[in-house]
């Protein structure tokens, strides 16, 4: 099975998303609405000049990682070394903690159009963003990231509300890997995890036929509880599919033992089969 390789009736598009507008727009009803979808999908809020902005820092963390965790494909080999900071995003297999190692991404993280919808959504003033990753998927193999529950990364108990935010810095379409997700299903509390392409839902358990598509244009966002089951296909198309992805929690969360987040998501998919 290659990366590309997943059930081809996992991912469905036929059923869109509830959009707003503008961040401008989100009022009392959306934010309620969140409690009930699990999801808040705003078409615009970065102006372009800042998606913009926001590659270009990317591609110079890429160039000059500093603190930046930066693990490139396999296959990549000696191409990084004569590959640009823009060209070095189709070769990454992961990129985290580069908030700190470049302004414009820092002012991102901090940014009070996000984080006045961020305490809403998550009933504190104040805030910890704990995680930032790229999630980069160039064209024609960008893999899948099958359906999960983020919480189940995560060493905190289930009932921390924990916001993602996920932020299109390319058009995010069906074709080329947008976000899908499965409203209402962060009620359902943790659900075990399995070690199958990555560690995720079991295939068969995830229902589909609530698929909710969320594409999204350069600068849109959407924000989700950490146990709405969500995911992404892979890319097929000749476009890039990028985008940055924050989470927060109330300050002063504590956090559990590792042994304690596998006795809740399951270690290899505890004693239960997939």
């Amino acid at each position: 099975m290659t990366t590309l390789d997943y059930p081809s009736d996992l991912y469905r598009s036929d059923k869109p998303a509830t959009f707003v507008e503008t961040v401008d727009h989100v009022g009392d009803a959306d934010l309620a609405r969140f409690a009930t979808d699990g999801y808040l999908a705003v078409r615009k809020v970065l102006r372009p000049a800042e998606v913009t902005g926001l590659l270009d820092a990317l591609a110079q963390v890429l160039i000059d990682p500093g603190q930046a965790d930066i693990q490139y494909e396999s296959w990549a080999g000696d191409r990084v070394d004569t590959a640009t900071g823009m060209e070095r995003m189709d070769l990454v297999r992961r990129f985290m903690w580069f908030v700190k190692e470049e302004p414009r991404l820092h002012a991102l993280a901090t940014d009070e159009r996000i984080l006045r919808v961020v305490r809403r959504l998550a009933g504190s003033a104040d805030l910890t963003m704990f995680q930032d990753m790229a999630l980069l998927k160039p064209p024609g193999g960008g893999r899948e990231k099958p359906w999960h529950q983020d919480n189940a990364f995560f060493p905190y108990e289930p009932g921390t509300p924990i916001i993602g935010v996920w932020i299109a810095l390319d058009a995010a379409t069906p074709q080329n890997g947008c976000m899908h997700v499965i409203p209402g299903s962060h009620t359902q509390g943790p659900v075990i995890h399995f070690k199958r392409r990555d560690w995720q839902l079991c295939d068969e358990e995830v229902e589909v036929g609530r698929d909710t598509v969320v594409p999204l244009p350069p600068g849109g966002v959407l924000f989700f509880h950490g146990l709405l089951h969500h995911g992404t296909p892979a890319n097929r198309t000749d476009t890039r599919r990028r985008a940055v992805q924050l989470h927060y929690l109330p300050a002063g969360s504590s956090d559990i033992p590792e042994e304690r987040r596998l006795e809740i998501f399951g270690s290899e998919g505890k004693d239960v089969t997939c």
